[in-house]
């Protein structure tokens, strides 16, 4: 998934879940929204009791569309509180609201499952193939609200290019094939290593350079991503700004294209 599970449409659906007075009370809300950083988004007037839970919902979760750096740290406390208080089972979310909500996270490249667990779509090559890695490539290619988050989202991607490009070729993976080891043997089998580079070609020794530092790319790419936090509100490797991460995210995704192309030019595509 390269974005933030957050947007206008998320916005407007989640927060029906609210409608009525339905789902978490407002101190849960007000402890949600602080512990993520928006607790300035979307107070609570305790001597009007407004605004009420919807609009307030509406307005936190529009506020991270525009700081999207803890945005799922605020969807995921939303749904926690909801679980929690047995809201997805207990018929308080309409089912219409439901699907609306569902639909608008997967245009986001996540998943709200039914009873409100929040996951982020991965790549599947067994059943999605090359219109897998395209669409999360082009996700990529997209992804502008939440570096740290398209970070380790390139990390999969290359790791799953490699993957495929192995078993597009018929070459075995073996079961505990690091990534380096999957790059390297892909990169062979596509013979775009910079050994393979005839030394009489024009630009011979520029030719192993790009393709030397692609590599390195890459490899970075992967150490980076090991760096971040694997939990709730991924944030970027001390040091690295997020137009680094930006920079860093478009070079793999140039990397990932070029891995692809090669091997349709391999297969004679």
């Amino acid at each position: 998934m390269s974005r933030s599970p957050v947007s206008e449409d998320i916005a407007a659906t989640l927060a029906r879940f609210y409608f009525g007075g339905n789902g978490s009370t407002h101190t849960k809300l007000t402890a949600a929204f602080a512990a993520s950083g928006f607790g300035d988004a979307a107070p609570y007037d305790e001597l009007t009791h407004t605004p009420n839970k919807e609009i307030r919902v509406r307005q936190a979760i529009q506020a991270a569309v525009r700081r999207p750096t803890r945005a799922r740290q605020l969807v995921e406390s939303l749904l926690r509180d909801l679980r929690a208080g047995g809201h997805f089972d207990d018929g308080s979310i309409a089912r219409d609201d439901l699907a609306r909500t569902q639909a608008a996270f997967r245009k986001q490249g996540w998943t709200l499952s039914d009873a409100g667990d929040l996951t982020e779509v991965s790549i599947n090559l067994d059943t999605g193939g090359r219109p897998a890695l395209n669409e999360q490539l082009h996700r990529l290619q997209q992804a502008d609200d939440d570096p740290a988050l398209a970070l380790g989202s390139a990390k999969d991607l290359l790791e799953a290019v490699a993957k495929f490009v192995l078993s597009e070729l018929d070459w075995p993976i073996g079961k505990n094939a690091g990534f380096g080891q999957l790059w390297y043997l892909a990169r062979e089998r596509l013979n775009i290593l910079p050994h393979q580079v005839a030394a009489d070609t024009p630009g011979a020794s520029h030719i192993k350079a790009i393709l030397q530092s692609s590599w390195i790319i890459a490899e970075e790419v992967n150490a980076l991503r090991n760096l971040q936090g694997t939990g709730h509100g991924r944030t970027l490797p001390t040091g690295v700004t997020a137009e680094l991460a930006r920079l860093v995210v478009r070079e793999a995704c140039s990397i990932a294209e070029f891995a692809l192309t090669s091997l349709d030019r391999a297969k004679g595509g």
